[in-house]
C-alpha cells in the first residue's frame, strides 16, 4: 500500500541585527592642531568602518536563492500533476532529476529506454535529464518519510515557468517494508505528485539473481511503472475509461501482463513477468501498457 507525504518542510534561517555606535568623538578640536588632524583622520576611519558594516548587514538580509524556490507544486499528492506530465498545454517541458547515492547510478541504457517510453505516451517533446551524485545515508533501511526528508535537503529542480520538474531518487538501501524472509521486497515507490524513490540496491540484487534479465531490464520496468503513477494509473489521476482497478491491489491494473499489474512493484513478482517473456523470445522483456491503461492516458491529454 502506497501512502503520500502532503506535509510541507520549511528551512528557517536566523538573522541577527547588529548596531554599530560611534561613542567619545570630540565635536570641538583646534584648527590647524596635530590632535584635531589626527581626530578628523580617525572619524573617516570609522566612518568608512561603519559604511562598510552597514552594507555588509544589507547584503547579508537579502533572500537566499533557494528562498525564492516555490516548491508548493511539487508537494502534491500522487497523481495530481497527471494532466500537466500528460499534456503540453501548461507546462510544455520536462526537467527530471536523478538524485542517486555513489555508486547506485542507473544504467544509461535504462534512461534511454525510460525516456522513450515518456515520449511515447506524453505529448513531452523537450526532456532533461540531470544527474545529481549524493553521499550515502548510512542507514540499514528507508522509510518513505527518510527518503522524503532526503528529498527536502538535497532537491534543486522544481516546477517553474513552463518546466515541470520530477524527482527520481536511486537509493542505497532498501524499503522498510520489506519481508525479505518471505520474498516480499519493494522496488520502487511514489509519494508525492513528482516524486519517486527507486530501490537501486533491491534493483541490482534480484537482477543478478537471474542470467537471462539485466539491471538495465529491471530498472526500465520500475522506472517505466511508477511513472504510470505519476501520470495518473490507475485511477490515481487519470479516471479510468473503463473499469481495470485491481480490487486486490488499489491504483494497480487487473488486465493480465500490464505494465501497471501489483506485481511490478515487488521483486519476486516482476522477476517472473520477466523471465516469463524472455524465455518466450519476447522483443523486449519489459512489459506495456494494455490498451485500458492507454485510454485513460489519453483521455487525460496523453498520447
Amino acid at each position: 500500500m502506497r501512502t503520500d507525504l502532503f506535509g510541507r518542510s520549511f528551512r528557517l534561517f536566523g538573522l541577527f541585527d547588529h548596531k554599530y555606535i560611534l561613542e567619545g568623538m570630540g565635536s570641538r578640536y583646534k584648527p590647524n592642531n596635530t590632535i584635531a588632524m589626527k581626530r578628523f583622520r580617525l572619524f573617516l576611519i570609522f566612518a568608512g568602518l561603519t559604511l562598510f558594516l552597514n552594507c555588509s548587514k544589507d547584503e547579508d538580509v537579502q533572500p537566499r536563492p533557494e528562498e525564492q524556490i516555490d516548491r508548493s507544486a511539487n508537494l502534491l499528492a500522487t497523481g495530481a500533476s497527471a494532466g500537466d506530465l500528460l499534456a503540453n498545454t501548461n507546462l510544455s517541458n520536462l526537467l527530471i532529476e536523478i538524485a542517486y547515492v555513489e555508486g547506485f547510478r542507473p544504467t544509461s541504457t535504462a534512461m534511454t529506454n525510460f525516456e522513450q517510453f515518456i515520449r511515447e505516451r506524453t505529448f513531452k517533446e523537450n526532456i532533461t535529464i540531470q544527474y545529481k551524485s549524493l553521499p550515502s545515508p548510512g542507514e540499514a533501511t528507508l522509510t518513505l518519510q527518510e527518503v522524503a526528508d532526503l528529498e527536502t535537503a538535497n532537491r534543486t529542480a522544481y516546477n517553474e515557468n513552463t518546466t515541470l520538474a520530477i524527482y527520481i531518487y536511486f537509493a542505497d538501501a532498501p524499503s522498510d517494508d520489506d519481508e525479505p524472509e518471505q520474498d516480499l521486497v519493494t522496488l520502487g515507490s511514489v509519494y508525492r505528485n513528482t516524486s519517486m524513490v527507486i530501490y537501486e540496491r533491491t534493483v541490482r540484487d534480484i537482477a543478478n539473481r537471474s542470467s537471462n534479465i539485466t539491471v538495465a531490464d529491471v530498472e526500465e520496468a520500475v522506472l517505466c511503472h511508477e511513472m504510470g503513477h505519476l501520470s495518473g494509473l490507475v485511477n490515481l489521476g487519470s479516471p479510468m475509461i473503463t473499469p481495470h482497478e485491481d480490487p486486490a491491489a488499489s491504483n494497480h491494473c487487473d488486465i493480465d501482463g500490464c505494465l501497471m499489474g501489483a506485481e511490478i512493484e515487488f521483486g519476486g513478482g516482476l522477476m517472473g513477468i520477466l523471465e516469463r517473456r524472455a524465455l518466450a523470445g519476447k522483443s523486449q522483456a519489459v512489459p506495456n501498457l494494455d490498451s485500458a491503461c492507454l485510454a485513460d492516458l489519453q483521455a487525460n491529454g496523453g498520447r
